[in-house]
């Protein structure tokens, strides 16, 4: 293309903008989604707001390491810089190659987020990220480099300066800024500077070499050394208050061989794969936890069923609750937390809101327990995929440095889906079977995020992705450390078959390691809502047929315990664990017959009879007679003592039984009396007569008035209906394309009705401004437009009082309205002539 037929540069960043086609205009604001919230009315408001300090900061936050290395030197460059000098800064003297090849990506990426405009031979960065990045006394570049000599000379006196130039071997100047000119042609020469230092003492550039790569500032006395003092003459150190030095950029450049960061990374770390199993192992055991992870949960509300642990005054459980739950689930108290905050994302537990607020299972738990394993699997990971209340932080410190609780509040972290997916991306990205090594996960994550100045002693990206691991595995979505088949179909990808398993990606056993993995593929697209829906879904029937069934038997075992080889059938195992208590779980769970916990069966309304055709009906081996002796003693002896509200009252025909509890010295805490022969009188409630009683070895039953035995059946206690929590996003959502397309159209026509030449003879208006005229006179132009066809411009307010410019073409004009084809919504409108503030016509050209 010649030089008359190239387009002109743009003098500004609207105008960069106004030069992008729908479909780059539409890319930055999906990846910018705070730029249309709300919708700028044109292009140079759209501009303005992508200048701001809020949007800038985010969109530097979110830029890989070397793009936002580029940024950085772009920074400390001359303001336009050419692609050439940015790529000297990004690969310095030697041209590194890899450096050359990502350089363009780069600044294309750097384009695309509005941070740099202009063509290759005016590259400017935007004026709010120059100000964040370039190096200052108070915020040090992270290139490590000072100001330039003609920065660091901004107060210096004209003889000083002369003094220096002199001294460096260049002739005097008649102003200190041409003297200034001098000295930095002398500091970017870089034979001239060889020469220079080359008659340095050899301490002399000792102490350049300290300062070269940052950070620049020194301390001097007021009387200098020698080694000092030949730098400072010769302007390799130039000073910047009493008693301090800086290094000025161009030298640092020179010694640094024009690199202006020390370790440029232009590619992002390899993931390294560590131990590799058989994908058939990974999926099974993934499969095995997933299944245990339900048990888990299951067990955690059933524990809870009669209303759990109270809330706390300020909200979340306690240490001792937590500490307790942890006990009752035989886990570490983080993964108890973890397990607590999973049923919480997943809406199956939530405070029932009473007075005396307790945490209970919601009805949606119960709807979960009626469906098929896999997809109440299918439930509790996608909500760990979309949660943003992060247990891992349980037990650390706030802002204001109180502890955080499990269900609490501050554990709220937004980045955290965003990380999650991330992790499990980078794990399909491995071959199948092969788990990662966790370092270089982390800093894979570090250069796709990479942390700026205080958030370095924060890493929370990198604690994100340690927890995401770990709870990956503990819920099946990853086995041994490596991503399962139904962790690939979560993200959305294809699981692969038996036959597209490469056979060199057979381990010889589970301790051998593959080499590094050098496949790049681009991330996977975040999911919306629905294909997650349906990506769930999905994995719920790759891990269907790998779940054990549910067992209908148990084995009795002589010594009073019943064995369950696998999980058993809901019915099953709930009168099972009302009848037995649990004494070990594993790959076969081991339940214990006691006295309490037959006679639990028995308080809930089961006879001896049903007791003993339930045992023979369910177990594979015969019941054995210790235990059939221990439901029939137990059973003979239940209800004997009937206890009662008077306070309370005990009552039994075996008036010798009633002498033996009040001679007894355990009974005296209850305040019992005679009042006839049957009965006994407490001071004490029912409730705990019956629990007295009972330590002293009898098996009392509660009566009703009417003398009936109380069935004292377990009730589940549940919230009102609760909607889980929702997510706490982080910044605004991503426009979907309908708002997309319908904010560009106003974008492009809103700049449309703003840079639309007016005729010459129209009053001037100011920019933004709207154009005012009398009411006579907007409605004369109005009927004189409807004849000739023209278009006009227009100034409008809204019922809500928003102001906007319109380009209109007006079709008819009655009533007091004026109908028109309105350029800016793209459509025919009719407008109250009262809210037009003005009116102006288009100029002849303004096609």
């Amino acid at each position: 293309m010649s030089t008359e037929d190239r387009p002109p540069a743009p003098r500004s960043l609207a105008e960069a903008l106004r030069a992008r086609g729908d479909a780059a205009l539409g890319a930055l604001l999906r990846s910018r989604p705070d730029l249309i919230t709300p919708v700028p009315t044109d292009l140079t408001q759209l501009a303005t707001r992508a200048g701001t300090r809020a949007s800038v900061v985010r969109a530097l936050e979110r830029l890989d390491r070397f793009a936002l290395q580029t940024a950085e030197a772009l920074a400390v460059a001359a303001d336009p810089a050419t692609y050439g000098e940015v790529l000297g800064l990004m690969a310095g003297d030697d041209a590194d190659p890899a450096v050359v090849a990502a350089l363009p990506h780069a600044l294309d990426l750097l384009r695309e987020q509005a941070l740099v405009w202009g063509d290759d031979d005016r590259l400017r960065l935007v004026r709010t990220a120059r100000e964040l990045l370039a190096p200052s006394p108070q915020h040090p570049s992270p290139t490590g480099l000072g100001p330039t000599v003609r920065e660091a000379t901004a107060g210096m006196s004209p003889g000083r300066i002369q003094e220096i130039v002199t001294t460096a071997g260049l002739a005097s100047t008649h102003d200190s800024v041409s003297a200034v000119d001098a000295l930095t042609g002398l500091f970017t020469d870089r034979a001239r500077m060889a020469a220079l230092l080359a008659e340095a003492p050899a301490d002399s550039l000792d102490v350049l070499e300290r300062l070269v790569w940052g950070p620049p500032y020194g301390q001097v006395t007021a009387d200098p050394a020698p080694r000092l003092r030949w730098l400072l003459d010769r302007g390799l150190l130039l000073p910047t208050a009493p008693g301090t030095v800086v290094l000025p950029r161009e030298v640092a450049l020179h010694l640094r061989r024009g690199l202006a960061h020390r370790a440029p990374e232009p590619v992002p770390p390899v993931v390294e794969a560590t131990a590799v199993h058989r994908p058939q192992v990974v999926d099974s055991t993934a499969a095995g936890q997933a299944y245990t992870a339900l048990a888990t949960v299951e067990e955690l509300l059933k524990d809870w069923d009669e209303g759990g642990p109270a809330v706390l005054r300020a909200g979340g459980l306690s240490v001792r609750d937590l500490k307790r739950t942890a006990v009752a689930l035989d886990v570490p108290e983080p993964t108890a937390a973890f397990w607590v905050e999973l049923a919480y994302a997943a809406g199956l537990l939530a405070s029932d809101g009473e007075a005396d607020e307790r945490y209970a299972a919601t009805p949606a738990y119960d709807e979960w327990l009626e469906q098929p394993a896999a997809e109440r699997w299918s439930v509790l990971v996608t909500a760990w995929l979309a949660a943003t209340r992060t247990a891992g932080l349980v037990g650390g410190r706030d802002a204001k440095d109180r502890t955080l609780s499990a269900l609490g509040p501050g554990l709220d972290r937004s980045a955290a889906p965003e990380v999650r997916h991330r992790v499990l991306a980078l794990l399909a990205g491995l071959p199948e079977g092969a788990a990662p090594v966790t370092g270089s996960v982390l800093a894979r994550l570090r250069w796709e995020r990479p942390l700026r100045g205080d958030r370095r002693e924060d890493d929370l990206r990198g604690r994100l992705a340690e927890w995401a691991l770990s709870e990956a595995e503990l819920l099946g979505v990853t086995g041994r450390g490596a991503l399962s088949s139904q962790g690939r179909a979560l993200l959305g990808a294809p699981a692969a078959t038996a036959a597209t398993r490469s056979p060199e990606a057979e381990p010889s056993g589970p301790g051998d390691k593959l080499p590094v993995h050098h496949h790049r593929s681009a991330p996977p697209a975040a999911l919306s809502p629905a294909e997650q829906a349906v990506a769930s879904a999905a994995a719920a029937r790759l891990l269907a047929p790998m779940l054990p069934e549910p067992l209908d038997h148990v084995l009795l075992q002589a010594d009073l315990t019943a064995v369950a080889p696998g999980p058993l059938k809901r019915p099953l195992a709930d009168m099972l664990g009302v009848l037995a208590d649990v004494e070990s779980k594993g790959g076969a769970t081991v339940y214990r017959f006691t006295p309490g916990s037959v006679r639990r069966a028995l308080d809930a309304g089961q006879a001896a009879s049903d007791l003993h055709a339930f045992l023979a009906a369910h177990s594979r081996t015969p019941v054995p007679q210790p235990l059939a002796y221990l439901i029939d003693d137990v059973a003979r002896r239940h209800g004997q003592l009937r206890v009662g509200a008077a306070s309370a009252y005990v009552r039994c025909d075996d008036d010798a039984m009633l002498s033996e509890i009040l001679a007894d010295k355990r009974a005296a805490g209850l305040g019992l009396r005679r009042l006839a022969p049957t009965v006994l009188a407490a001071r004490t409630d029912p409730a705990g007569l019956l629990e007295g009683l009972r330590a002293m070895g009898f098996a009392p039953a509660a009566e009703s008035a009417e003398g009936d035995v109380l069935i004292t059946r377990a009730l589940a206690h549940r919230t009102p209906p609760r909607a889980a929590p929702e997510p706490v996003p982080d910044g605004p959502p991503v426009p979907d394309d309908t708002l997309l397309s319908a904010a560009l159209r106003a974008i492009r026509a809103g700049d449309l009705a703003s840079t639309t030449p007016r005729k010459s003879g129209a009053a001037p208006v100011a920019n933004g401004e709207l154009p005012r005229t009398g009411a006579a006179e907007t409605l004369a132009t109005m009927q004189a437009a409807v004849l000739t066809g023209e278009a006009l411009w227009i100034g409008f307010v809204n019922a809500e009082g928003a102001a906007s410019q319109r380009v209109i073409a007006p079709i008819r004009v009655e009533g007091g309205f004026v109908t028109a084809y309105d350029h800016t919504a793209d459509e025919v409108r009719t407008f109250p002539l009262h809210r037009i503030t003005g009116v102006a016509e288009l100029a002849d050209d303004a096609g």
